[in-house]
Parts: structure tokens; C-alpha cells; sequence
């Protein structure tokens, strides 16, 4: 696959959208999942121009297919892999049939993997390219323990962080993830790594989940779009101060090369920090229907999945066969996925989004008739590679190729 910018956006008319993309797929029995490779090359370039020069770095968690992955670090402007597993980095950092190596992959979580790190630990190449994250000493510890010091390749690890917001009123704002929160304490743990063989520091991450997951404008709901705003902006300028003073206070004790921030929802603040070197993306590759609640930008729904009607239990109620692909977070109406087309269905309030089957009602269920497809957009990232074994690629209308997620190629690491 070879993404160009696109000229055209098809995608912004959806009664000829959605039937191309079943015409082109016609000979496939659902379930299958979908990637407009005119839609998905949209979004890789407005990724760009949103960093406005600065690298992004491939959120594969979002992702989770190696050729797609490829295809997209070959654009110039992305640089590296933040891989979601230890087990998955040391795979992607390995050559064979699956691909070519990544050279530089960072494991965005810490890791209790034992048989992941003994081979990172004892693999030159892979200690070479994989960096893990760490936030505590018993994390350093733990990794003495599967293989201490001196029988060992020097692992390169990534502090994090805390980007939270903590709020007087409304408490933590944010996801609980480092207890690094200050300047001070971002240093002393830096201190600590550097005093410790077998250890290297290379780099600081922190992601700001208040404000690159979480919507700035909910459909029927600006009361809270505005109230959200507001936490948004304030949040953004204390993460600034806080970020560049621990960047500063960890970079007298080590030379960093990388300072990763953000996520597909917040890049455009990400890259204003002067400390951040690189930013984080990848669910809005696909563009997912979550992204249609943001103000400032606008991707393309470039993936997509067909699932099968197979009953009407009533005239006026049609049923898919599965359907139950529902995004991380807080179980929530907002995390099912969402029927797009025929338009004008509706999941049913009482049973949603099943494993094994899901109801639909509006005014089209009662056109839909068994054998019929019916199309939906995943929430927020990795759903669809979670179910499907590959991806019909679309291009001018055909299916140009087949392109296996990690579960097709034998991976399934988490």
C-alpha cells in the first residue's frame, strides 16, 4: 500500500459512500471489516498537518495490522512505533515473513512479561531498539529479577509522567496512570534509573487522556461541550508549565532523546509545548465515530465492518448476527459501535450491542431482510482488529487487497 494525499472526499457523501463500499465487497461473507485506502490516506496527512512538522509516533494499539503500520511509517513525518505490549514490541523490532524490522519502538505501558523481557534483555538487537516504560522503582526491580545486571544488554527505559489534571473541585481529571505528577519527583526517579546499572533512560512520555480522549463537543449535550472546553484549556496550560519544568528537571540528569505527548485528539496542543519532541497517534488512522464529537478536527471514517442480518422478530425489527465490538472505557451507550448505513437504524435501549447478536429498530430495520448487510463504525481504536483475522483494502471501487491484523498473522498479545 502506497498512501497519497487524496484529492477527493468521497466519505462526505454517505448515500454514495457506504453502497460503494458494499458494491466493492459484494463476493465477502460478513463479518468483515473494511479500510477505504482514500479515507485512511486523508487522515494520515491531516494527521500531519496537524503536528505541523512535528514526529508522530504510530499508536499500533489502534491499529494492530504490521503492513498498515508499514505503509504509514513510510510517509515522511512519522518516525516509530508506541507499541501497547513488550511482546508486541520485541515482534514488531524482529524482521521475518511478517516484515521488516521497526528500529524504534516504545512500549507506551510498563511490563510484568517475564519471558518478553528475558528475550529483549538478551537479544542485542532488540535491547538496541525496544524501549520499555517505567514509572516506579519495583518496576526496576522487577526486571533485576527476571535477569539481573550483569547478565544482561542495558534496557532502555521511557519515564512517564502523570499529564492528569487534579482539580480542587472536581478532583482527578485524567487516567490513572503514573504516580509521577511533579517536576521534583520526575528528576529524583531519573536520578535513581541513572544509578542503577543495566538501566538507560532515553525518554519521557505523558498523555493527557482529559484532553486528547475526551470529546470537546457532544452531540445534544453544549452544556457540557462548553464545560469541557473549559477544563480543556485550563488543563492545557497547567500540563505545559508542569511538562517543560520536568523535561528540564530530568534532562540535567539524563540526555533525552525523545519527549512523546498527546494522542490523536490533542496534537494541535502537544506539539505547542516547546519540551515535546514527538507526538502520539493512531486511532485516527481509522477515524472512529468518536472523533465526530471534536471541534477542531475531522477524519475520515476510513474503517469500517459488514455484519449480516439473519432474523425479524418483528416486522419492524431486524437482527444482526454479533456485533458486540465495544471500545475501552467506562461501559457506556458511547462505546457500542454505531449502525451507519442503510441510515436510520437504531440499537435497542434494553439489549445493544451483543456477542452473539444485536438487534436493530428505525425506520430502514424494517426494509432490511435476512442476508442483508449492514455497516458500522467502531467508537475508538482497536475493536475491529480484535475480531478480524484481516481487512478488505478499497480502492477506486475494488478490493485492491487483503491485509491480515495481528490475530491473522498468528498475534494476539493482549
Amino acid at each position: 500500500m502506497r498512501l497519497v494525499r487524496p484529492t477527493a472526499a468521497p466519505w462526505q457523501h454517505p448515500e454514495r459512500y457506504w453502497p460503494s463500499l458494499e458494491a466493492a465487497t459484494a463476493e465477502l461473507d460478513p463479518p468483515y471489516g473494511v479500510i477505504s485506502q482514500q479515507a485512511l490516506a486523508h487522515n494520515a496527512f491531516d494527521l500531519l498537518d496537524r503536528a505541523n512538522g512535528t514526529p508522530i509516533r504510530v499508536a499500533s494499539k489502534s491499529v494492530r495490522v504490521r503492513p498498515l503500520l508499514d505503509a504509514v511509517l513510510a510517509l515522511p513525518g512519522y518516525a516509530g512505533v508506541l507499541a501497547y505490549t513488550l511482546a508486541e514490541a520485541n515482534w514488531l523490532a524482529t524482521a521475518g515473513e511478517h516484515g521488516e524490522a521497526i528500529a524504534d519502538v516504545v512500549v507506551a505501558y510498563p511490563t510484568t512479561d517475564r519471558a518478553a523481557l528475558l528475550r529483549l534483555a538478551t537479544t542485542p538487537e532488540l535491547a538496541a531498539r525496544v524501549t520499555i516504560m517505567v514509572d516506579s522503582v519495583e518496576q526496576l526491580d522487577y526486571v533485576d529479577a527476571v535477569v539481573p545486571p550483569h547478565a544482561r544488554e542495558s534496557i532502555r527505559v521511557c519515564l512517564e509522567l502523570d499529564a492528569s489534571y487534579i482539580t480542587p473541585l472536581f478532583g482527578h481529571i485524567g487516567v490513572f496512570r503514573s504516580p509521577i505528577h511533579t517536576a521534583g519527583a520526575a528528576q529524583a526517579f531519573a536520578a535513581l534509573i541513572a544509578s542503577r546499572p543495566g538501566f538507560t533512560l532515553v525518554g519521557m512520555m505523558g498523555y493527557e487522556a482529559q484532553i486528547a480522549g475526551l470529546v470537546n463537543n457532544p452531540a445534544g449535550n453544549p452544556l457540557r461541550g462548553r464545560a469541557v472546553g473549559f477544563l480543556q484549556a485550563r488543563s492545557k496550560r497547567e500540563l505545559a508549565e508542569r511538562r517543560g519544568d520536568a523535561v528540564a528537571a530530568v534532562s540535567a540528569v539524563a540526555a533525552l532523546e525523545f519527549v512523546n505527548a498527546g494522542g490523536t485528539g490533542s496534537i494541535e496542543s502537544s506539539v505547542a509545548e516547546p519540551g515535546v519532541t514527538e507526538v502520539a497517534a493512531g486511532s485516527g488512522l481509522f477515524g472512529p465515530h468518536l472523533f465526530d464529537n471534536y471541534t477542531h478536527f475531522h477524519p475520515a471514517p476510513a474503517a469500517a465492518f459488514a455484519l449480516s442480518v439473519v432474523r425479524k422478530p418483528s416486522p419492524q425489527t431486524a437482527v444482526m448476527m454479533g456485533g458486540g465490538w465495544i471500545a475501552s472505557g467506562p461501559a457506556a451507550n458511547d462505546r457500542m459501535p454505531r449502525p451507519v448505513w442503510p441510515e436510520g437504524l437504531k440499537l435497542v435501549p434494553r439489549e445493544m450491542a451483543g456477542e452473539v447478536q444485536t438487534p436493530l429498530t428505525g425506520p430502514a430495520a424494517a426494509r432490511l431482510r435476512v442476508g442483508d448487510r449492514v455497516w458500522l463504525r467502531h467508537t475508538k481504536a482497536g475493536e475491529l482488529s480484535e475480531h478480524l483475522d484481516a481487512f478488505a483494502i478499497v480502492d477506486g471501487g475494488t478490493v485492491t487487497e487483503t491485509m491480515p491484523t495481528y490475530r491473522g498473522q498468528g498475534q494476539v498479545f493482549l
